[in-house]
């Protein structure tokens, strides 16, 4: 696939009023971020000693613990854990990179996709996290006192999936010039890896867990990595095109049906349908069905003989 060079540019106005599964899923992050906010300053001003325990109260009772009792007494936790952030530059990060990666996302993927990529990356993030403490023995003194909280690991698996879904795509980066986004994703995965014992080590290892969804998603669910990497797809992509090629002449979709044509006539726009499926079934081949045009689909529909 050719490098995509058009950045991503943040227009709020049109942004906000879109509907798309990218704009609920920021709005959904900065309304609970709001909300506790809201909460914490009336709080403070009427008794400062206990904002802090409030907002606490708050926070324990949405985010996820990597104490399992804990994790049984709040099971929705490990998906309301994906829309909370305590400070602003931990939700401003975040959203800038969902932004960013959401919008690349969208232009190949659906935005059902973009749902699916989230939340199971959030909770596959969590599940790695709840799994990593209470595994590994250097976590074992702080475990009952552990929680996590953030939209990253969500945010790392959309990342993930659309830069190995895409990863010819390229932005440009200040000092690095023009970096395909694949790389960025490794990057990202490497960093968390050696960060681990540097602090915050659930945030880290939950970000893996994201990322580690989002590459399966990514290789192993959708139709594009498939077919890049089973045989199997791509030989049910050339049984198709023996379907199509077998079509009759009475169903040519390109024949004039108004008057009669002769052979020459015939086989050149048999020729020239035959080519423009197999362009279509290319497509299909590297970009999945959902990349096709509303007139491509129907054109395919037609040309199957499914009239």
């Amino acid at each position: 696939m050719d490098n995509n060079y058009n950045r991503p540019v943040f227009d709020p106005r049109s942004f906000f009023t879109q509907r798309t599964a990218l704009t609920y899923l920021v709005l959904v992050n900065i309304a609970v971020f709001l909300v506790i906010q809201v909460i914490r300053v009336p709080a403070y001003l009427m008794n400062p000693g206990t904002s802090g325990t409030i907002v606490a109260d708050i926070l324990n009772y949405l985010a996820v613990p990597a104490y399992i009792p804990a994790l049984a007494r709040h099971p929705w936790t490990l998906l309301t854990y994906m829309f909370l952030h305590e400070d602003v530059w931990h939700i401003l990060f975040n959203m800038l990179w969902l932004f960013w990666f959401g919008k690349i996302f969208l232009e190949y993927l659906s935005q059902g996709k973009l749902w699916v990529v989230y939340i199971l990356g959030g909770l596959s993030g969590g599940i790695v996290y709840i799994l990593a403490f209470n595994t590994f023995p250097v976590f074992h003194s702080y475990v009952q006192l552990s929680y996590a909280l953030g939209a990253s690991a969500s945010v790392m698996a959309v990342v993930t999936a659309i830069s190995f879904y895409v990863p010819n795509y390229s932005l440009y980066m200040l000092f690095f010039g023009r970096v395909k986004i694949v790389y960025l994703a490794i990057a990202l995965f490497v960093i968390d890896f050696f960060m681990i014992p540097a602090g915050n080590a659930g945030g880290h290892i939950a970000h893996i867990g994201g990322a580690l969804f989002g590459f399966f998603y990514a290789r192993f669910i959708l139709p594009r990595a498939i077919g890049s990497h089973f045989p199997l797809f791509s030989d049910m992509i050339a049984g198709l095109k023996k379907v199509f090629s077998r079509g009759r002449r009475a169903s040519d979709p390109l024949a004039d049906r108004g008057r009669a044509m002769s052979d020459d006539d015939y086989n050149l726009r048999k020729a020239e349908r035959q080519k423009r499926i197999d362009q279509i079934l290319e497509k299909i081949s590297k970009g999945g069905y959902d990349s096709l045009t509303r007139e491509e689909k129907d054109f395919l529909f037609k040309s199957s003989g499914k009239n």
